[in-house]
């Protein structure tokens, strides 16, 4: 990135832009496409393709903006602070996400399952057990849990590696070592990648061969939200660290001005702490 120009010692004021009112637009149509696809409805699956197509073009277009006021050097101290701040908020919003999915899992597992069998509100279901996994009382059938080895011992295995690589990466960065930071950026997006097509091969798995799905009850609910969920955001951790990955290439940022490359590390960090709780939680436990 560009060294901070006299121009950038007051803080930098962007002029209006339209990205704003076209991301506001994309959410829309992409919720109403959503709405209507999930109700069967004819329009739904194009509407929901518009309204991520210009989602996508929107943000093409509003970071490209940011990183070409970046390169111009029309980014002061000032402005990185609001940005880091601006990116703790966004990580602790996300924790709380998160958390409200993992306090769904507690609430379900230790108080709602045992509720329902014992007491005057097993009387209304007469033989629901209160073991785990449980579907509901009003589901039939057995479920089957899924094991922590296999594809979950390995998935983890590679995010760990994921954040030695990238923060191997950053060290070179730091150091200059440019070839350093590309082949580390390179590995860490190739070991989401492989994440990303070993869980597809659990879903599959999972609703093939053990008929787990979302309608399966409370297991197969939180199961799917929790590991779904979390599986997004390594997709979109993936997509911005090839992002950061083609800047580095084309010789972006420097020891000493490198947000960008900071911020992508702290989110995938974060997603990385958030798959241990989940292996924890919803595999070992």
């Amino acid at each position: 990135m560009s060294d901070i120009t006299p121009a950038a010692k007051a803080y930098y004021l962007p002029q209006p832009s339209s990205w704003p009112a076209i991301g506001a637009t994309a959410l829309l149509l992409t919720a109403i496409g959503a709405a209507t696809w999930i109700n069967r409805g004819a329009a739904g699956p194009y509407v929901l393709t518009a309204g991520g197509a210009l989602l996508a073009l929107m943000l093409f277009g509003w970071f490209g903006t940011v990183i070409q006021e970046s390169e111009h050097g029309l980014y002061g101290a000032q402005v990185e602070r609001s940005y880091r701040r601006a990116m703790g908020w966004f990580i602790f919003s996300e924790a709380m996400f998160f958390g409200a999915l993992f306090g769904a899992l507690f609430y379900m597992r230790w108080h709602a399952v045992p509720d329902l069998a014992s007491g005057a509100t097993g009387d209304l279901w007469p033989g629901f057990q209160r073991s785990w996994p449980a579907s509901g009382p009003a589901i039939d059938g057995t479920l089957a849990s899924m094991h922590p080895t296999g594809i979950p011992l390995i998935n983890t295995l590679i995010l760990l590696a994921s954040g030695a690589t990238l923060h191997w990466a950053g060290w070179g960065l730091k150091k200059s070592a440019r070839g350093q930071l590309k082949v580390g950026l390179m590995l860490t997006v190739g070991l989401g990648v492989v994440f990303l097509c070993l869980q597809a091969s659990e879903y599959h798995h999972a609703y093939t061969a053990l008929g787990l799905t979302l309608g399966s009850g409370a297991y197969g609910a939180t199961f799917f939200m929790l590991t779904g969920f979390h599986g997004l955001h390594v997709a979109i951790g993936a997509t911005v660290l090839a992002v950061i990955l083609v800047r580095s290439l084309r010789g972006d940022f420097t020891p000493n001005d490198h947000f960008a490359f900071n911020a992508a590390s702290w989110y995938w960090q974060f997603v990385d702490v958030v798959w241990l709780l989940l292996f924890v939680l919803v595999y070992c436990l």
